[in-house]
C-alpha cells in the first residue's frame, strides 16, 4: 500500500466515501480538495479525486452517489478499499435509520473485512443538527469493537472539523495493520 519517496515513507490509500443522497459527500470532497465551495448536483455514479494529506499521505477519494437506485452498486466500489468514510446528514433525523441500515450493509460486505471506517457527521453548523454523542448512540458504533473506527463532527460548508477528519484518516491508516490483525 505504500511507496518510498525522497522525503521518506509515503503512504497511498484508496478511500471510498459513501452515504445517503444529500449528506454532503461531494461538497466535502471538494472542500477537502482545495477549500473551494462548489455548487453540486446529485452524483450519478462517482467522483474521484486525488488528495495530498499531511504526513506524506496520498489519498484517492471516491465519492459514490447515494441515491436509492445507486446503492445496489455500492458493493462494486469496495474491493481494494483502505478506509471507508461514511457521511451522515446530522440534520436529517428522519433518515437516520436508513443511513444506519446502509452503513451496516456496507460493513457486512466481505471486501470490508478489517477495513477501518470514519463516520463524518456533516452539517454540524446547522442549529437543528443532532449532537455527536446522540449520533454515536443511534448508530450503535460501540458494537464495532472488532474494527477500528472514528466519529467526527464536521461542516462541508464552513470547513469545521475537516482538519480533524484528515487526521483521523491518517490515524486509521496507521492503525490499519493492527485493525486487520485483531
Amino acid at each position: 500500500m505504500g511507496s518510498v519517496n525522497s522525503r521518506g515513507h509515503k503512504v497511498e490509500a484508496q478511500v471510498v466515501m459513501m452515504g445517503l443522497d444529500s449528506a454532503g459527500k461531494t461538497t466535502l470532497l471538494y472542500k477537502l480538495k482545495g477549500d473551494q465551495l462548489v455548487e453540486t448536483l446529485p452524483t450519478i455514479g462517482f467522483n474521484v479525486e486525488p488528495l495530498e494529506a499531511p504526513g506524506h499521505v496520498s489519498l484517492t477519494l471516491w465519492d459514490v452517489g447515494g441515491q436509492t437506485q445507486l446503492r445496489a452498486n455500492w458493493k462494486d466500489y469496495l474491493e481494494g478499499t483502505d478506509i471507508l468514510v461514511y457521511v451522515l446528514d446530522s440534520t436529517d433525523e428522519a433518515r437516520l435509520p436508513e443511513a444506519v441500515a446502509e452503513l451496516m450493509e456496507v460493513l457486512d460486505n466481505p471486501s470490508m473485512a478489517g477495513v477501518p471506517f470514519l463516520v463524518l457527521a456533516n452539517k454540524q453548523e446547522a442549529p437543528d443538527a443532532l449532537p455527536l454523542l446522540e449520533i454515536r448512540d443511534r448508530l450503535g458504533l460501540e458494537r464495532f469493537q472488532d474494527r477500528c473506527w472514528e466519529l467526527r463532527a464536521c461542516s462541508a460548508l464552513t470547513g469545521q472539523g475537516l482538519p480533524e477528519a484528515l487526521q483521523s484518516l491518517r490515524s486509521l491508516l496507521k492503525s490499519r495493520r493492527r485493525c486487520v490483525s485483531r
